[in-house]
């Protein structure tokens, strides 16, 4: 497929590599500009590409793998994209950490619904209940004992198809967790959200999922942190998220 990945970080750029190495055509585009893209994310044959028309033109998918809140600001960019070109967001909202609180939200409105509107068109989400790491280090291939899973939500059957098959190709077992509106349960931090759960256990966390406990959790994710060893593992972190649920 060809696929644009706009965000080259930690989740963006390992997307674009991964989604290279298993034969597509990737494009990753960056605010700050093609020089913005690690020499490492392009190594498997992914290009870096300036963020505009050219872009986003004649791409099967576009992966947002942005800072929530901002996708208005690529509103403009997506106005001649076509309709069945497949849009996965990636992005968690954390308030007072990595953005400001945003009304709509904390006032329960799900997270990708709002970057939906906010971009003016349907999105997937998907890769955002995985930790960077986990998904730069922990993807194998489908048949593998143990396969980590994530789950993929949107209300377009056929868009979901398309981003369950590319979560497959990065090395995860994908999960149809439903519309959008149920992606609530898989936000932060939720028993699904970064917690390295294969496919057979994923569906029960994802039925636990509680709103307000979820939220409150992920608020308290500074003095959580705080608590784990000085440079804590990725193990280290995935205790901490299924701790907080026992």
């Amino acid at each position: 497929m060809k696929i644009t990945v706009i965000g080259a970080g930690a989740i963006g750029g390992n997307l674009a590599a991964r989604l290279s190495t298993a034969g597509h055509d990737v494009q990753v585009a960056d605010a700050r500009g093609p020089e913005a893209v690690r020499a490492e994310v392009l190594e498997s044959g992914a290009r870096a590409a300036d963020l505009s028309d050219a872009a986003v033109q004649g791409r099967d998918v576009i992966v947002l793998s942005i800072p929530f809140g901002v996708a208005g600001q690529l509103a403009d960019l997506f106005v001649s994209v076509p309709d069945e070109t497949v849009v996965i967001d990636t992005s968690n909202y954390y308030p007072g950490m990595l953005s400001e609180p945003i009304e709509a939200v904390d006032n329960g409105q799900v997270e990708s619904v709002y970057t939906a509107e906010l971009l003016g068109r349907p999105v997937v989400k998907a890769w955002n209940a995985a930790l960077a790491e986990t998904q730069r280090t922990k993807g194998v291939p489908a048949g593998t004992p143990g396969r980590l899973a994530i789950p993929v939500a949107g209300d377009s059957e056929e868009a979901r198809k398309v981003a369950m098959s590319l979560v497959d190709d990065t090395g995860f077992d994908p999960y149809d967790a439903g519309t959008l509106a149920d992606s609530w349960r898989q936000q932060p931090n939720s028993p699904a959200y970064c917690t390295e759960l294969t496919l057979d256990e994923l569906p029960a966390a994802l039925a636990a999922a509680d709103r307000v406990k979820d939220a409150a959790i992920r608020d308290s994710l500074p003095e959580r942190f705080a608590a784990l060893p000085a440079n804590p593992t990725v193990d280290d972190v995935v205790e901490m998220n299924r701790a907080a649920h026992r």
